[in-house]
């Protein structure tokens, strides 16, 4: 579970630093940017949606602070 997490936080990343580059460069098409920042908030969701079903489910321990 831990790896996944971070696989799709590396992904996030990457996804968000390719819609930045995308920005700043202004060469290629306008919507190269606005796919990339799409799929990071996708990406973002089921990151969410994933950690919330690994709690339900058991996977993530239900320890208190």
């Amino acid at each position: 579970m831990k790896i996944v997490a971070v696989l799709m936080l590396i992904a996030i990343l990457i996804s968000l630093f390719t819609a930045l580059r995308g920005l700043m460069k202004r060469t290629g098409p306008a919507d190269r940017a606005v796919k990339a920042l799409t799929l990071r908030v996708a990406l973002s969701i089921s990151l969410f949606l994933l950690l919330m079903l690994g709690y339900y489910f058991g996977i993530i321990p239900r320890t208190g602070l």
